[in-house]
């Protein structure tokens, strides 16, 4: 991160990153095409295509996660594959396999969905943990390994999980550290009814317009690099660490009173997580400066799934986001 001082030249990096951000717009008014209403996942599904994350989308059926996905690789001009997980799905089936030739008389290499820009791994809870595990090592090092071979994957490279709440019947909850390679995890909430009102119309019409390439994916990787230089100031890194501390040992930040609610806090990984997706925020909001309200803005997608609740907080029925309401409230902003 670049240091305090005055050397910083505010005005130029704000210069580059409006530039370089003009595409958002573009992309956000393409994909509204068929995307009735839920910004909030748009905005997410774009931190975690800039921020070089993944994202685990919550909510019912129904609420359009599949064709969100789907629409942004439309509009980006990348790959896409789906991966429907079921109890019954391999590994092989997600990353590829070596198949027997007889031809060359020798075994020669399938690549599985997994190759792709744009990866919706749909209810990734339904599948064993093996399953899991091998689209996990691909998402954190960008690499999968068939036999003895080693491949790098496409760039850029979001993959979207999406998990269902209400159904647990055959499913595999996602344990902690699994989750925590997520970079967002975003709960998508029901349409407002003139927004499903507008879905019924365009449905009944006969389907939605098309969606054109308007971003080629060499313009997304210029901005996943020019995110990285939105400027954060010493005093904005203070406050995501206040932040991140206070899930740790909340006693010390006057929060006495959620101590017995949390089992654990976020990890460093959480830290550097806040970080860059306040800086995608200030990227998207065509900004070059992070400001506290982008902190605030990501705050709950970063570490809703980073920080474990007790059983005295099930009990109450207090859930990790009612503890990171509490944490944002009380932390000074600077």
């Amino acid at each position: 991160m670049m240091e305090n001082d005055s050397s910083v030249d505010i005005a130029s990096i704000n210069e580059k990153i409006e530039r370089e951000s003009a595409f958002v717009d573009l992309l956000t008014r393409e994909m509204n095409k068929v995307i009735v209403g839920q910004k909030h996942m748009v905005e997410r599904l774009l931190i975690g295509l800039l921020g070089q994350g993944h994202i685990l989308l919550e909510g019912v059926p129904g609420l359009a996660k599949t064709l969100a996905i789907n629409t942004l690789s439309q509009a980006v001009h990348g790959s896409f594959s789906r991966i429907q997980f079921t109890p019954d799905l391999l590994p092989a089936d997600v990353v590829g396999t070596l198949i027997y030739n007889m031809k060359v008389n020798d075994f020669s290499i399938k690549k599985g969905p997994i190759f792709a820009n744009f990866v919706l791994a749909d209810e990734i809870n339904r599948a064993p943990a093996k399953v899991q595990s091998a689209l996990l090592e691909a998402m954190q090092e960008k690499q999968v390994t068939i036999g003895d071979e080693t491949f790098k994957l496409d760039k850029p490279f979001l993959v979207m999980a999406t998990q269902n709440p209400v159904e647990q019947e055959g499913t595999y909850p996602l344990p902690e550290a699994q989750v925590d390679r997520f970079m967002l995890k975003t709960v998508i909430k029901y349409p407002q009814m003139a927004e499903e009102q507008l879905i019924i119309r365009a449905n009944l019409k006969g389907g939605f317009e098309k969606v054109n390439p308007v971003v080629d994916l060499e313009q997304i990787l210029r901005a996943q690099q020019a995110v990285r230089e939105v400027y954060m100031d010493e005093k904005i890194e203070k406050y995501i660490l206040d932040i991140i501390f206070a899930t740790r040992n909340p006693e010390n930040y006057n929060l006495k009173d959620i101590a017995p609610l949390i089992s654990f806090g976020a990890s460093p990984r959480g830290s550097i997580n806040l970080a860059i997706a306040s800086k995608c925020y200030a990227f998207i909001k065509r900004r070059g400066y992070v400001v506290p309200e982008d902190v605030r803005a990501v705050v709950h997608d970063v570490l809703r799934h980073r920080i474990g609740i007790t059983y005295e907080a099930e009990a109450e029925n207090i859930t990790s986001e009612d503890l990171v309401n509490k944490i944002v409230n009380e932390i000074e902003v600077p």
